[in-house]
């Protein structure tokens, strides 16, 4: 019987760990002294295990370590953005497979994957990494603003600053300090944002699943709103072309086997797609849940039976999916509970079931059908519910010990 390690910081990833469990192996779960009290489903965990702080990447090694004394750990996994890379380093070190961390800071490093795609021939919005002053100043002069400053190594719209002059931006590199070679400028397109979601297999792509937000994710996070996306027809030009795309960007970033989360803008000025982001996991804010519910496919369940499959060198095989339309509304609530009862159309399949926060997932064979409630809902949502909170500070970028 294989064992799994799962590492995580948050509390997600239900479906995987089920998932893994379902196969017959052994689970072991590392998270934060701070999940303690969270939901995990206890009666499927072998074990589970707690640190202060998953940051702390020389503690969580010689945890792991000791703990491997006594335990065979054939497979460690990451469930969370921020454990993509300890997860890589304890592989390393462990010697055991799956991505090392030259592979892993291509899905980490917004600075690498840009570099990446721009080479590959995917089109990227101009940005410099924020090192050399004498680059930064020609940058500056060369492209018109605003600009953004993003850290490299967040995940979402944590951390990411608009600046709309030279002025703007020294005054945010003094506050930065030491960190600001975690960061890169870089211009801010206007658009429409998109996200693919696929599972990947030996290099190609064997389920792709095509979604646009309503406001973009960064609008929402630091000025609070109405957070949705919905899925894309299939037989759109749009979706052809991003599918088309993101084929390409799992070819220049060499990506082998695994889940992926792919963010694309469409510019108003240009109508141009470029990149904006990828990641080597599943996309949060229930887009999983959001995917199955069009597709019968759930990201977290695939890749646990894909990284089992590897594990024992057999094939692995993409259920055959529905063709169904979906649509997502989450946001933060100003009621502990919100009552969503009048949210009642039969397409409503989900409602989330979350302290201060109301969220709802609509299912119908036509797309039009489920953009028409969608508007409608996100609207009443804004009058019912919408509150806005305080964007977190970005505090895990460049801290490694």
């Amino acid at each position: 019987m294989e064992t799994v390690l799962f590492v995580s910081s948050a509390f997600k990833g239900t479906k995987m760990l089920e998932a893994v469990k379902a196969s017959g192996c052994r689970i072991l779960l590392l998270t934060e002294e701070k999940l303690q009290h969270e939901p995990w489903p206890r009666d499927i965990l072998d074990e589970i295990f707690f640190v202060p702080d998953l940051r702390r990447y020389q503690d969580v090694i010689h945890a792991i370590s000791y703990l491997c004394r006594s335990r065979q750990l054939d497979l460690i996994v990451p469930l969370d953005e921020f454990e993509i890379e300890i997860v890589a380093i304890l592989r390393e070190h462990l010697r055991l497979p799956g991505m090392r961390v030259s592979e892993t800071r291509r899905f980490r490093d917004k600075l690498a994957m840009r570099e990446i795609t721009h080479n590959g021939g995917i089109l990227v919005p101009p940005f410099t990494h924020v090192l050399n002053y004498d680059q930064l100043r020609a940058y500056m002069a060369a492209i018109t603003p605003p600009w953004i400053l993003k850290p490299r190594t967040e995940a979402g719209s944590m951390g990411i600053r608009k600046v709309h002059n030279d002025e703007e931006v020294w005054r945010a590199l003094d506050e930065l300090g030491d960190m600001q070679s975690y960061y890169l400028l870089e211009q801010f397109i206007p658009g429409d944002i998109f996200h693919v979601d696929s599972i990947v297999v030996n290099g190609s792509i064997e389920f792709c699943s095509v979604q646009q937000y309503g406001a973009p994710p960064m609008q929402v996070y630091q000025g609070g709103g109405v957070f949705n996306s919905r899925v894309l027809p299939r037989d759109a030009d749009i979706t052809q072309q991003l599918t088309a795309i993101n084929q390409q960007l799992i070819t220049v970033m060499d990506y082998q086997n695994g889940i992926t989360h792919a963010e694309y803008i469409r510019a108003h000025a240009d109508g141009q797609l470029y990149f904006l982001e990828v990641a080597a996991r599943v996309g949060g804010a229930f887009l999983s849940d959001l995917i199955e519910a069009a597709t019968g496919v759930n990201p977290w369940t695939e890749w646990g039976r894909l990284e089992i499959a590897r594990l024992r060198g057999k094939p692995y095989t993409v259920p055959t999916s529905r063709q169904d339309y979906a649509g997502l509304l989450i946001t933060l609530a100003r009621q502990e509970h919100p009552d969503l009862s009048a949210y009642n159309a039969p397409e409503v399949v989900w409602k989330a079931d979350k302290a201060y926060h109301a969220g709802l997932i609509l299912v119908s064979p036509d797309y039009e059908r489920v953009e028409t409630l969608l508007n409608e809902y996100t609207q009443n949502f804004v009058n019912d519910f919408l509150a806005v909170g305080k964007p977190q500070n970005a505090s895990r970028t460049g801290q490694q010990g």
